[in-house]
């Protein structure tokens, strides 16, 4: 099924984005990134808001994201102040794949 098929049975919609709503994106990205790294949170609150900011990164993030739901539902404290650190950074490098791929394909909303 192509993406045109999407659009005719209106399972997606067109949407054409501004450099604002690009902004205001990357303004979350960067408040969650700074907010991760308060010392007094949890580790597991520091990768939620990692997780938030940001597939071998794919299959990394699902990873995360399972590890995530069961921190966030089914027990606490089982994340290690190393992989809130990793999420971090994957979000970190995330973000950085986003802002070389928008100058390179859309220098017009960044």
């Amino acid at each position: 099924m192509s993406l045109q098929d999407w659009l005719n049975n209106r399972w997606l919609e067109k949407h054409q984005t501004t450099p604002q709503e690009i902004n205001d994106l990357l303004a979350i990205v960067d408040r969650d990134l700074k907010d991760c790294q308060i010392s007094e949170l949890s580790p597991d609150w520091k990768m939620n808001i990692a997780y938030n900011a940001g597939a071998e990164l794919v299959t990394l993030f699902d990873q995360f994201r399972k590890k995530r739901n069961i921190s966030g539902y089914d027990c606490a404290g089982m994340i290690s102040d190393l992989e809130a650190n990793e999420m971090r950074n994957l979000a970190i490098h995330l973000r950085e794949k986003v802002i070389k791929w928008l100058q390179e394909n859309h220098p017009d909303l960044i």
